[in-house]
């Protein structure tokens, strides 16, 4: 049996029911001095990447990620855990007592 129709149908149909949709009306969002105004003005990177450099960080905002990210840490290690633990892992093995059924 030839599964290729089904799959190319299974990743067509999506995509060709997306094109169905009605797109929002967004000229319709804009107010009349949006729809007016002159495109941005594009500015160069260097003033930008200068500006960014200037930002300074408060030491609490450091020790708040910090500790964010040494709690993530902590989480990603019991994640890394057994999921039953050994108790319940032995009790499963042992199976279901099926003698008085």
């Amino acid at each position: 049996m030839n599964r290729r129709p089904a799959l190319i149908l299974c990743f067509l149909l999506p995509l060709w029911s997306a094109g169905c949709g009605d797109f929002p009306e967004l000229d319709a969002r804009l107010g009349p001095a949006d729809q007016t105004a002159d495109y941005p003005k594009l500015v160069p990177f260097g003033p930008i990447l200068a500006q960014a450099g200037e930002v300074t960080v408060a030491q609490s905002d450091v020790e708040g990620v910090a500790g964010r990210a040494a709690a993530l840490r902590a989480r990603a290690a019991r994640m890394r855990g057994p999921i039953i633990d050994r108790a319940t892992r032995a009790r499963m093995r042992r199976g279901v007592d099926t003698s008085g059924l």
